[in-house]
């Protein structure tokens, strides 16, 4: 199954806002009846067949960010604009995007990168970007996606405020 990142919107039948009600309602749809994972946490998070992890925060009854989890088979792909974001090398996702978007690397950590004016946040555990043996810091490893200011501190998100009045 495709999943296409659609930010701001959501992913799939997630959409960014959504009750929590709604949020649990349509996260438990996109579990697999049939190979339901022991790892399942309904409201928090699921594990489909594939190993893709879909997981929901949400916050005063609404949905504020969905995490995706890099599967461990291709039978489920995270796609942004045709981008696989889990099946490429993390710099050859970075470049892809950027042909879209700002992206930029966390000055604090080389290993995540964000897409600021669509809150796409790439990560994985350390880069080893030359070295495709070691998966988990050649390719990212999860995808975060959310409304532009979820990382706001609260001057940041004073200043939004004030910037949309």
């Amino acid at each position: 199954m495709d999943f296409d990142l659609a930010p701001p919107a959501g992913v799939g039948p997630l959409r960014i806002g959504m009750t929590r009600h709604a949020a649990d309602t349509m996260l438990d749809s996109l579990r697999d009846p049939s190979a339901i994972s022991e790892s399942d946490r309904p409201g928090q998070h699921v594990f489909r067949p594939s190993g893709l992890m879909i997981s929901i925060h949400c916050m005063r009854d609404s949905l504020l960010a969905i995490e995706l989890g890099r599967p461990s088979s291709r039978a489920d792909r995270v796609l942004f604009r045709g981008v696989d974001v889990f099946a490429l090398p993390a710099r050859e996702v970075v470049r892809r995007i950027g042909e879209f978007t700002a992206v930029q690397e966390d000055p604090d950590d080389g290993a995540s990168f964000i897409a600021p004016d669509l809150l796409l946040s790439f990560w994985r555990p350390f880069a080893a970007d030359d070295e495709p043996e070691e998966e988990q810091g050649h390719y990212f490893t999860s995808v975060l996606l959310a409304r532009p200011g979820y990382y706001d501190t609260p001057a940041q998100a004073a200043e939004r405020l004030q910037q949309s009045s």
